[in-house]
């Protein structure tokens, strides 16, 4: 009935819950000399897959794509800091903020998609 919504939904909540973490920690070492910041990426990973599925042969690859789908950590090398720690607290804290409004738009789809279902069923 939702196809791969939930699914998707599901990968995008793993990713969004790391992203969280990974600037939790940002956060956590902001005084840390030498800290350097983790990033984390999933989003133009995830349109790449599903395009690349979307153009072969249907539901069996595209369930396959969101399957292999992963969330990718990196460090930043980057500093402007003379202790080498390239985390700014502002940045970090926006995007922690958004991060948690975007799980919790996931939380509130996926939600929705249930109690349609629930009422589908009754």
């Amino acid at each position: 009935m939702f196809g791969n919504t939930i699914q998707l939904a599901h990968k995008a909540l793993d990713c969004l819950w790391v992203q969280q973490e990974v600037t939790s920690a940002n956060l956590a070492n902001v005084d840390t000399p030498g800290y350097k910041k983790k990033k984390v990426t999933f989003e133009e990973e995830f349109e790449r897959k599903l395009r690349a599925a979307s153009d072969s042969n249907g539901g069996k690859s595209m369930r396959k794509a969101i399957h292999e789908m992963d969330c990718l950590v990196y460090s930043r090398d980057d500093s402007a800091r003379v202790d080498e720690n390239n985390v700014n607290a502002d940045v970090e804290e926006t995007e922690l903020a958004r991060t948690t409004l975007h799980y919790q738009y996931m939380l509130l789809s996926v939600s929705n998609d249930v109690k349609r279902l629930q009422s589908v069923m009754k």
